[in-house]
Order: structure tokens, then sequence, then C-alpha cells
């Protein structure tokens, strides 16, 4: 069995096939691009110093002791050979040889065609994003407290967010409360202020709630002095400025871009079925149909013929809850369909003729955190505001987290962040090396 991607639903799939086959009974081999997986709904408090930007990160070694695991890009794949291509890390090419195959390549950050998007705009998708928007923040600081023109600070001081839902007001409200503690060390950059502005295109932000919670953390982000642009989009950037719709230009060095994702690219390069949307089409129980593959003709079609399975952002797994609609790509989707997609495996190499079982989940409740001890949540139908819902926020990821060390790492960072503050120091490039005999 391989595995393709690392994220929660290539993890929770390889750590559920663990416990439900028996020792030495079949080769799990998970191959994903680093030999962690992110905890993104952490990602935003990496960037916002509450917590250490390694605390973020799952050790797959250290969970999944019975897999093999393969650092490298997935670059494609030969259904009729049943063969998946990796380019591992070192830079050679792999072929890995499947019975069973689970495509869990998650998603990237979508991008639209804007005049300066891909040269001048950060995404907040990865570790490497989250340290670089707070390095980011505290290098506009240091160039800005040493700027005599006004003007030109402004651009330093300014910081503009693209996209309203969950990554854009959890990211936006977390680097905010940080820069709000940092810019008390810059006298010059306190005298002038920040500008903080959020842009979304739809009417109002955080789609994925009720209207009353979105209003609320509305009103929430303005009475930081943050200000809400609802029904714009951004026309165009440069290196200091921003354009929004209704002719209005907002002078930032800093513009993050959170405006939705896709699936990963290489999914089109698997010779996989996929809808208008780039996922990979499935029946419920997330099985490709083998007559759809890329050189199916040439595959046996007996029981034992190899088989290919699809989940979480990458997969269009139709929504129990919205008929004729997919599951949303969020990571407690990704996570059930991992642990379910397993099982489903399991009963098909077992050949104990146990029927695949389709996905069934609903969502059963959303949490948003707003910094500064706020946040909304809704759990079970019940919506919740404010400190309650940032305590239930906090609570569900701690539980979700796998692992008690890394727990403890959580409780450990979030209690030194409320007694002491967040730490404004610059975690610099994270992995990169000075060279040596470098002046």
């Amino acid at each position: 069995m391989v595995i393709a991607g690392g994220g929660f639903g290539g993890f929770y799939a390889a750590r559920a096939l663990e416990r439900l086959l028996p020792p030495q009974s079949a080769q799990v081999t998970l191959v994903n691009e680093a030999n962690f997986m992110l905890y993104t709904p952490l990602l935003a408090g990496a960037a916002g110093a509450t917590l250490d930007p390694r605390h973020v990160v799952v050790s797959l070694r250290s969970e999944l002791r019975r897999t093999e695991l393969v650092i490298g890009q997935v670059s494609g794949a030969d259904p009729a050979a049943a063969t998946l291509g990796v380019q591992r890390v070192d830079g050679e090419r792999l072929d890995l040889s499947y019975d069973q195959l689970i495509v869990a390549l998650g998603s990237v950050s979508r991008t639209d065609p804007i005049p300066g998007l891909a040269e001048h705009a950060i995404g907040l998708k990865s570790l490497a994003d989250a340290t670089a928007l707070r390095n980011q923040v505290l290098n506009c600081f240091d160039i800005a407290e040493t700027v005599e023109d006004p003007a030109m600070r402004a651009q330093y001081l300014g910081f503009v967010f693209v996209g309203a839902g969950y990554a854009g007001v959890e990211g936006l409200a977390d680097l905010q409360d940080f820069a709000a503690q940092a810019i008390e060390l810059y006298p010059r950059c306190r005298a002038q202020g920040m500008r903080w502005v959020l842009a979304e295109a739809r009417e109002r932000i955080m789609q994925e709630v009720p209207p009353s919670l979105s209003e609320f953390a509305e009103r929430e982000l303005r009475g930081r002095g943050i200000e809400v642009r609802t029904d714009t989009t951004l026309l165009e950037l440069s290196a200091g400025a921003a354009k929004l719709s209704g002719d209005e230009t907002i002078m930032a060095r800093t513009v993050v871009w959170t405006a939705g994702v896709k699936p990963s690219p290489v999914v089109a390069e698997l010779g996989l079925p996929l809808n208008g949307e780039g996922r990979v089409v499935v029946d419920r129980t997330m099985f490709v149909d083998p007559h759809t593959l890329a050189g199916a003709g040439s595959r046996p079609g007996s029981p034992a013929a190899p088989q290919v399975w699809a989940i979480g952002d990458c997969a269009a797994v139709p929504d129990p809850s919205r008929p004729g609609h997919s599951c949303p790509p969020t990571a407690q989707h990704a996570i059930r369909q991992g642990r379910l997609v397993a099982r489903n495996v399991a009963a098909a190499l077992g050949g104990s003729g146990a029927s695949a079982r389709p996905f069934r989940y609903r969502t059963k409740g959303v949490v948003a955190e707003l910094g500064r001890s706020q946040a909304v949540a809704i759990t079970f139908g019940i919506r919740w505001r404010g400190l309650p819902a940032w305590l239930i926020a906090r609570t569900y990821h701690l539980l979700l987290m796998p692992g008690v060390e890394r727990k403890l790492r959580l409780l450990m960072d979030w209690n030194v962040a409320l007694m002491f503050g967040r730490d404004t120091s610059s975690p610099g490039r994270l992995g990169s090396p000075t060279p040596l005999g470098r002046d």
C-alpha cells in the first residue's frame, strides 16, 4: 500500500492501517515532502508567536513506527502499471509499485491572475510562510524605525490580508496581536501607528459560520482598529501598495493572500479522473472507478487488480449533508476520511467479503480564534463567542494534536505566552545555513 501525502488525511490513514492490519501482513509506504505532518490550524499561532514553529508539526517517524517513509515529491503516476513516480529529497527518481494507492496530496493556495500578486504577496499555507510572516513584520518595524519620510514609513507599517475565511481571519488576528505588542519596542513606529486592512470579495467575512458569529468577529476586529472591507477585491499589487476595487490604494509592504485553496497541481499528473475544480472524482467510499483511470483497458478486471482511493482536499468526496456537493477542504473531514479509507482498504485486502463503507460524516462544529482570548465556535449546533469560544477552540486543538509530547508542548507555549507575552524576536530563516566562507 502506498499513501501519497502526509497531511491530515494521509497521516490518519497510515496510523489507522497500522492499527487495523496485523504486523507483517502488508507493507505500507507513505510519501511526503517533509518528515512531519503540519497541523495547519495552528499556523496562525506560529506566525503570531504564541507557538514555537517546531511545535505545530508532528514527527511522522515518531508516530508511524510500522510505516515506511519516503521523503520526496510525487511527480506522477502510471495507473496501467500501478506505479507512483516520486522524486526523492536528493533528486533521485523512484517508481513505487502498489496494490492499493491512497491519494491524499492536499491543496495549495489558489491564486488569481492579478498583476504583482505572485511577486509581492505572501501566503499562509506552510510553516515557512508562517515564519516568513513573523520575520516580515519585525523587518518592517526595523526598517520603519530608521526611515525619516513618514510616507515611506507608512508603507512599512501597512498590512493587508486578502481573503476573510478561517485562514485569513485567524492569521490577521494573531499577527496583528503580535504586532501590537512588538511595536511598543519601536518609538517612531508607535508614534505613527500601523494600518491593518482585511479585504473580502463577498458580502461578509467568515462565510463558514452563521451571520451572527461573522458579525461578532467583524466587530471584534474593528474594535482593534482593523479596517474590514467587504465586497472588495485586489486589483493590483506593487512593492509598496495594494490597489483595491473602489479605486482605493493601501500603502503596504506586506500583503497576505488567503483567498482560498485548490488541489495540489501534481494531482493532474496521476492519470485520475478530475472534476471541474481539479479534485479526484470518487464515490461515497472514496474509491476511484477503475474504468476511468488512464490506461484502464490494460488493467486486469479481477478483484486482485490494483485499486486507487482519494481523500482530503484533493478528492471530491460526496458530502452527505449537501447532496450534489463535495466535502469542504477541512481538517476534520480529512481526518475522518483517512480513518475510513484505511478501514475500506483493510476490508479489500482481507477478502472477508466485507463491503466498503460510505463516508457519512457531517460537520459537528467549527472554531476560529480571533486573538486576545477571543474566538467564535459552533459545537453540536450551539454557538459560542468571546472567551468561552476561545477556551473551546484551544481545548479542541489540544485534544486533536497527536501524541502526549506534542500536547504538552502546546500547553507550555500557550501558558508562557499568557504569562510573559509573545516572543518578539525573529526566528530567522529556519533550515537555511550560512554558507562557509561568506564575508
